[in-house]
This record gives C-alpha cells, structure tokens and sequence, in this order.
C-alpha cells in the first residue's frame, strides 16, 4: 500500500514531535528546568512544521532554526528540539543543489555552536566536533538520496523512451504485414474483378470462376486481418482463434491464388525439406507473397517462376518473371513499401536479398536466410 508523501511526512513529524516531549519530560532528570507552556509551544514549533517539509524544505529549514535559536536562548534543554533541524537539514540535501545544502548546513553547525556556548559547562571540543560531524553526515546521506532520485527518474525516462520505440517498431511490423497481407489479395481481387467484368456477358463459367477466386481472396484477407488483430488483442498469443502465422505449408495455395489470378507460376522446391523457425517461414512467405503480387500487380501476363532451395544451414528462395507486360515504371526499377519491407524482413533474420530487373529479362527476387539454431532464435525473439 502506498502512502501519500505528505501523509507520510506528517506521520514522520508527529512522531519526532513525540519524541521530543518524551524528552522534555526527562529535562528536570538531567539537571535543567522544568519547561513551561512557552517552552511546549516552541517543542511543537520545532517539529510539526516538517511535515511540509517536502513542499518548502528550505523555508521549513529557516523556520524550524528560527525556532530552535530562540528556544536555546531562553535557556531550555537544546537537546529535546535536535531532531527536527536534523530532519530539514537531510531534507534540503535531498532535494535541493549542492549550494543551497552547504549554506543550510552551515546554519546547522551556526546553531549548534551556539547552544555549546550559551550552555554552562559544555565541552567545546565535543560541541565543535558534532557541529562539524552531524552536517556531514546528514549531507551525504541526503546526497545520497538525491542522486538516487536522479537516476530512478532517469531510469523511468529510458525505460519510457524504449517503451516508445518498441511500440514504433511494432507499429512498423503491423504496417509492413498490413501491407502484405491487403496488397496481394487486393492485387488478386483486382485482376479477377477485371476479368469477370470482361467475360460476364460471353463466358459465364470464368465470370463465375473469377468470383469464386474473388471471394475466396478476400475470405483469406478477412481471415489474415482477423488473425492480426485478434494477436493484438490477445498480447503474445498467436492469433484470437490459435491459427498460426503464415508459412510454407501455405505456400502452395498462394500460389494457385496466383495462377487463378491470370499469372501462370511455376513453384519448383529443391533439396531435403526440414523443419524451420515460424519466423523464417513466416520471412520466405511474405517476401514471396510480395514478389508475386508485384507480378501481379506490374507485368500482367508475365511468366513466373518460384524456386525454394533448402541448403546446409540456409534458406534460398527466388521469384522471377519474364517480363512479358512489364511496367515502364517498375523497369526503372522504381520501388514501393513492398520493397522495403521485403529488405527489412531480410535484414531483421539476418539474412540478403538482391531485388533488381535480370540481364535476361524481366524482374527477380532472390533471399538467402541463414537457418542456424543461433540466428533462428533471433529471429524469432525479434519477430515476437
């Protein structure tokens, strides 16, 4: 349970303020006079004021000195009214520069030699010893406090500032897997839609076909977007129903997605299939997925190929095209967010892609990912 600071300050000042009469009481004990009912008033003077001591702790220090002067030149016991200027003197060096403690405990040890000298019989060598030990002491202590309040607000601004750039970051994730998932899908429904509308009066049967691909697209961006948001909802659980991210068991029916969006694509795989990291898999998906789309999307009637290669400690996958129907656009090699995101989804598993038109024609992809225990648990923890 957490107490209000300035509750707590006033527990802390009724408590001295008790301490200081249990003393009071023992004046006579210890040879001095009885304190009468000014001597009370200047006691509760001393001490109940500091329980404002963290919203004035200078002005509380002045005052509660002020007091303590005026009690020890009335001649009362000074230890009974001790703790009080103890406590502002730590308070002020808790909160304040190191100046203004210096003054403050300056004043301390003013006052303190001056109840040693109004005292009959002090010992001045004592007296002059504590005037010079209790600032100290109750300086470093302060310090002490004050540089840990430092650093537990820097600590708090940091730990923030990475909050802030974790949930940038994130935010750049789910941009870059919007991007995906509504571009490919769309740029399917696109062609389908374009195709239906041609054939809807002369070829029933593909007008149907399209529509049929038209709602299956969008049922999977549906279900690919529910997925999304339900993972964010849920914080770490895979999805709101428990259906798994992407992967290269999907791969296959993306691509009949493809040909059924008009772009013939040959998938080839080569070498042992094994298996892989979800977060490679979801890697080599979505930057196919991309590619394709791009195909899609800028050399309609084009030709592509896929090629998926497992290798010793690797991952290689290439789509290529043939650029029948290119984009002038996309032949100057202009590049989108599509692009982007594939080279950050490389660059985030450690792994190369080289995008760029090919010598022979047309448009190429290709990415190698590294498959290593090491770089696969990275991966995977980045991608989380």
């Amino acid at each position: 349970m957490r107490i209000h600071p300035l509750a707590a300050d006033g527990l802390i000042a009724t408590a001295l303020t008790t301490v200081a009469v249990l003393l009071g009481r023992e004046a006579v004990a210890q040879g001095w006079s009885a304190l009468d009912p000014l001597a009370w008033i200047l006691v509760l003077l001393a001490t109940l004021p500091l329980a404002l001591r963290t919203k004035a702790p200078v002005t509380v220090f002045a005052f509660v000195h002020a007091v303590g002067v005026l009690y020890i030149s009335l001649g009362y016991w000074p230890v009974v009214i001790t703790f009080g200027p103890m406590l502002a003197v730590y308070t002020v060096a808790s909160v304040r520069p190191a100046r203004t403690t210096a003054v403050c405990a300056a004043v301390m040890s003013g006052v303190w030699v001056y109840a040693g000298l109004v005292t009959d019989g002090s010992s001045m060598a004592s007296v002059l010893a504590q005037a010079v030990a209790y600032p100290l002491v109750f300086w470093w202590f302060g310090h002490i406090a004050r540089r840990t309040a430092e650093l537990t607000r820097q600590l708090r601004a940091e730990q923030a500032e990475r909050a802030r750039r974790e949930v940038a970051e994130e935010r750049v994730r789910i941009a870059r897997e919007l991007h995906d998932v509504v571009a490919h899908h769309m740029a399917v429904i696109n062609v389908q839609a374009g195709l239906a509308r041609f054939v809807f009066t002369t070829d029933a049967p593909t007008a149907r076909e399209a529509l049929d691909t038209i709602a299956g697209a969008s049922g999977e961006a549906l279900e690919e977007l529910r997925r999304m948001l339900g993972l964010l909802r849920a914080e770490g659980v895979s999805g709101a129903d428990g259906a798994p991210a992407p992967g290269l068991g999907q791969l296959a029916e993306m691509v009949d997605r493809v040909r059924a969006g008009g772009v013939p694509v040959d998938l080839r795989v080569t070498g042992e299939p094994r298996p892989l990291p979800p977060g490679v898999q979801l890697c080599l998906y979505r930057v196919v997925q991309e590619a394709l789309t791009n195909v899609l999307k800028h050399a309609p009637g084009a030709n592509a190929a896929v090629e998926l290669a497992y290798r010793a400690g690797e991952m290689t996958v290439s789509v290529t095209d043939d650029g029948k129907g290119v984009d002038p656009d996309r032949k100057r090699g202009r590049g989108g967010h599509g692009l982007i995101g594939m080279r950050e989804r490389a660059k985030l598993y450690g792994g190369t892609i080289v995008v760029g038109p090919r010598s022979e024609g047309g448009f190429g992809v290709h990415l190698t990912l590294p498959t290593s225990v090491r770089a696969a648990r990275r991966g995977d923890a980045d991608a989380e």
